[in-house]
């Protein structure tokens, strides 16, 4: 059996900076993810005046309730999506202040408009410099009053996300009806750590309430990313192996963990203990059809085995993988054909025929999903290149290495 120890959730680490530099204190995170997607996050609080210590398995935080301790600031979010969307809806509620925010060529192409139309109809002032609904964009806060919206989730819950963490810093509190929402357990991971600094947030199905009153700083450990597991745990089943990542158990918080069940019908051994997950290959693979909206970020993994399955993997509602870093569906249609693979797809399925792939350089779109997904068919494939390997950096910069030692002939 192979241990893997995977880095920290991207997810709860880019939450648990927002809710620290809001909250009432100094606080702790305890290994956070170090990448440049967290980097970026850093970069940008530290450039609004919050200051942010950083030690090798620590970083912490003095939160400032009142917002920005500067009044004018110019960030850069880089590829960072939940940096690019949470740190201008946190600079909004500042008293005062004029923050402009910026990001890369790929960060600038996706879609920003629910989440600052929202902004608007609660007051802010908020100007798109070129694109509407797109990066760059400049916040003239004023502080938040507060109050009722209506708010479509559909392409990605972290509209709601960012909205739901700017409740308690708003002088009334928010009422939230969300009329679409996708990757809802995103939305049960923010919630829950969001009580975990003090707020008072509750759901009555699509409706959301947060009562106004602040954070409060704590010590908050961050549990592994459950989407990055997703490779080694499809590399086990892929490969006759199996393998253990510690500290993604029963009471795990992140829904992607989800994707164990899927290669549990998929004929895999699958235990969860509230220490960890195992998944143990049982020498097969069989074809699904599959409901992925909830756990979207983990369907180019399943799309990297498919061609393994004993028949046709159907992967459906993954509309919004359209719109992540890159077009993942076609991204992975489109690999999958070059190594001569039948695929179809519509606007927001794909289906995938089994077939003996052969070697390609795959086509990134400078997507580190892309790369983490595709290293897991070249366990199978060998002779498998990538124009952009290094777009990994983005959540897991070391993850060539250690996958090329859980790879390895012998390893585990």
């Amino acid at each position: 059996m192979t241990v893997i120890h995977v880095p920290g959730s991207k997810s709860v680490t880019a939450r648990a900076l927002f809710l620290a530099a809001a909250a009432d204190g100094t606080t702790t995170l305890l290994r956070p993810l170090l990448s440049d997607d967290t980097e970026g996050f850093t970069e940008g609080l530290t450039r609004l005046g919050y200051a942010v210590t950083r030690e090798p398995d620590r970083w912490h935080v003095e939160g400032r309730p009142e917002g920005p301790s500067v009044t004018e600031a110019e960030v850069h979010c880089r590829d960072g999506a939940t940096t690019a969307r949470f740190l201008p809806t946190l600079a909004a509620a500042a008293a005062s202040g004029t923050y402009r925010f910026d990001a890369s060529a790929q960060m600038r192409r996706r879609p920003l408009a629910p989440l600052t139309e929202a902004l608007r109809t609660l007051g802010v002032d908020l100007r798109h410099e070129g694109a509407e609904g797109h990066h760059p964009l400049t916040v003239r806060a004023s502080g938040v009053k507060g109050g009722e919206l209506t708010l479509d989730a559909g392409q990605s819950s972290q509209y709601l996300t960012a909205l739901l963490m700017l409740g308690p810093l708003t002088a009334e509190g928010l009422r939230i009806h969300v009329t679409e929402l996708v990757s809802a357990p995103y939305v049960e991971i923010t919630l829950s750590m969001m009580r975990s600094f003090g707020a008072d947030v509750v759901r009555e199905g699509n409706t959301f309430t947060v009562r106004p009153g602040g954070y409060r700083a704590t010590t908050y450990a961050v549990e592994p990313d459950a989407s990055t597991a997703s490779y080694f745990f499809a590399a086990a089943a892929l490969t006759g192996r199996e393998v253990t990542v510690p500290g993604l158990g029963t009471g795990a918080l992140q829904g992607d963990l989800r994707f164990t069940d899927v290669l549990r019908r998929m004929g895999a051994d699958v235990t969860t203990t509230d220490r960890g997950t195992t998944v143990r290959s049982t020498g097969t693979l069989t074809g699904l059809t599959v409901t992925m909206r909830d756990i979207s970020d983990t369907m180019p993994t399943l799309a990297a085995i498919a061609p393994f399955a004993s028949s046709p993997v159907r992967i459906e509602d993954v509309a919004n993988t359209r719109v992540k870093e890159c077009d993942r569906l076609e991204a992975c249609a489109g690999n999958l054909r070059a190594m001569g693979i039948t695929v179809r797809t519509g606007p927001d399925w794909i289906e995938i025929h089994p077939g003996t792939p052969r070697p390609t350089e795959i086509a990134t779109h400078g997507d580190h999903r892309i790369v983490m997904s595709f290293a897991v068919t070249a366990l199978r494939v060998p002779g498998i290149g990538y124009d952009d390997p290094g777009c990994v950096r983005k959540t897991f910069p070391g993850f060539h290495e250690a996958f090329a030692g859980f790879a390895a002939p012998g390893a585990g």
